[in-house]
């Protein structure tokens, strides 16, 4: 049984103390039990010791370093260890030649050097690591020699799981609170985006929406496909809210703009020192998705060597950070989404075959808006409303001409581009004094007979009478347009797509006047 003493100090550090506290209340302890001059608590940090709390010593003492190497009895202390393996005291004979790391610095006689007389100290052990000291001093040569080495065992033990403790705690509420920052950001913006609603009432929506709310109440892993700018994005925030996760954060994250050298770490998370520029422990996207969903969009730019480590946390629920030894269980739902044939990347080797069928269990396809016509007027009248609402004008609405014009149109950009051409025409039919203003859309505002997306891609071949020269760069002019259009604008996927490199494309772009 513990003596009294002890007894009361295990209760003290088990109470809801702040961690300085704590330490102060062991030190305290630890001069009632041994007859001490001085006492020192000491957190080993990287190699060097550093005082959490000590007594009988000089202020200064809070602001030293010591270095074991530099201070051989705390470095023999450190080492010290009993039969079985464990942390043991060790006494240091009163005429050691050892130095004592205290000498003139003990307040009971700050100006003595080389004569603190006797001295002991023992490890602080936690799961077999050293993580600290306990040492304690006096001038008295004898007057530790009562003092049985199971006291000193117990009390070095008690404050190797105080610090251990405070440690966890303190690691605890740095991460708690940066995850309830990042998790409150993450729902508001959940929030914003399920304000978004998929429009339509065409057939092909229609069955989009039924598939939706099919496989929203379960909580298989979703691989959504189609072009660039169909709203991919949305699809997956109606499966999120539809789930019984709803509640928690759909994280998303960009694939493709990740580069390969911080992808894993995104994901997965790193710990310190894993790599150079890693200076600090950082959780991944899949850790702060836990209990949520994760959004993997444009997935198939995801490298080959992320492939198996994402293969693995949707199998085993498992991921493992860089640098760490131990895995961590999460409980994410993964939707991925994707603009790529990824039955084709499978085929050219690009695309790992068991990552894909575990991805799509089950499969959304999102129409084209040119496979839904019939939606463009709906669409078009909820852009112009939000939009005029933010300008600040009066109602906004297409004149007829307008209407046919966006109705001919093939929309290689998809919704993406229609709301964009939509923006810029409301600006252009408001005017600079057209606040509080109605605007009426005309086909010189939309601007779709020039500029980038001027022309349809299924528009008519130039006449046959035109040279040859001009006939193929208009062909390569609508090639350029229309894949551009489906990557936002991104020259290195579309370079990917056109089978040029980024710089080729440039090249040509320009040659042909679109730059």
């Amino acid at each position: 049984m513990l003596p009294p003493d002890l007894l009361e100090l295990a209760c003290d550090l088990t109470a809801g103390l702040a961690a300085g506290d704590r330490y102060r209340r062991l030190i305290a302890t630890v001069e009632r039990v041994i007859p001490c001059e001085a006492a020192a608590l000491l957190r080993l940090d990287g190699d060097a010791l550093v005082p959490l709390a000590f007594s009988g010593l000089v202020p200064e003492l809070a602001g030293r370093r010591f270095l074991p190497r530099e201070h051989p009895r705390l470095g023999v202390i450190l080492n010290h260890r009993a039969a079985g393996g464990g942390a043991a005291p060790v006494r240091f004979a009163p005429d050691s030649t050892l130095p004592d790391p205290y000498d003139g610095l003990m307040l009971a006689d700050p100006h003595a050097c080389a004569r603190v007389h006797a001295c002991m100290g023992c490890p602080l052990v936690v799961h077999g690591e050293v993580i600290g000291a306990l040492t304690v001093d006096s001038r008295d040569p004898q007057a530790f020699a009562g003092i049985p080495d199971e006291t000193i065992a117990t009390l070095a033990a008690l404050a190797a799981a105080s610090i251990h403790t405070a440690g966890l705690i303190e690691a605890l509420e740095r991460t708690s609170s940066r995850r309830d920052a990042v998790l409150k950001r993450l729902v508001h913006d959940d929030r914003e985006r399920r304000g978004a609603r998929l429009l339509g009432t065409s057939a092909a929506m229609q069955r989009l929406r039924a598939e939706i709310d099919l496989v929203a109440a379960s909580d298989l892993p979703v691989l959504i496909t189609g072009e660039t700018g169909v709203g991919k994005e949305l699809v997956a925030s109606a499966v999120h809210a539809g789930s019984r996760r709803a509640d928690e954060p759909l994280v998303q994250v960009n694939c493709a703009a990740l580069p390969e050298s911080i992808a894993e770490s995104a994901l997965f998370g790193h710990l310190r020192g894993a790599f150079t520029g890693a200076s600090a422990d950082r959780a991944g996207t899949f850790e702060v998705a836990d209990g949520g969903t994760l959004f993997l969009d444009e997935v198939g730019e995801l490298t080959a060597s992320v492939q198996p480590k994402l293969l693995r946390a949707l199998q085993q629920g498992e991921i493992q950070r860089i640098g760490a030894d131990r895995v961590l269980k999460v409980d994410v739902r993964v939707i991925a989404a994707t603009n790529r044939d990824l039955v084709a990347e499978q085929a050219g080797g690009r695309f790992r075959s068991d990552l894909y069928h575990r991805l799509s269990v089950y499969p959304l396809h999102v129409p084209p808006l040119r496979d839904r016509r019939e939606d463009i007027p709906l669409l078009a009248g909820h852009i112009l409303d939000r939009e005029a609402l933010r300008l600040g004008c009066g109602s906004a609405r297409l004149d007829a001409a307008a209407r046919s014009e966006l109705l001919a149109y093939a929309w290689p950009g998809n919704v993406r581009e229609l709301e964009h051409v939509l923006m810029r025409a409301l600006v252009r039919a408001a005017g600079p004094s057209g606040r509080r203003q109605d605007a009426v859309v005309s086909p010189a505002h939309l601007g779709l007979d020039g500029g980038p997306a001027a022309e349809p891609v299924s528009a008519a071949a130039p006449a046959e009478t035109t040279p040859l020269r001009q006939r193929l760069d208009a062909t390569a002019r609508r090639e350029v347009q229309a894949t551009l259009a489906r990557h936002d604008g991104r020259w290195t996927p579309a370079a990917r797509e056109l089978g040029l490199t980024a710089s080729n494309l440039q090249r040509l772009a320009a040659r042909l006047g679109l730059r």
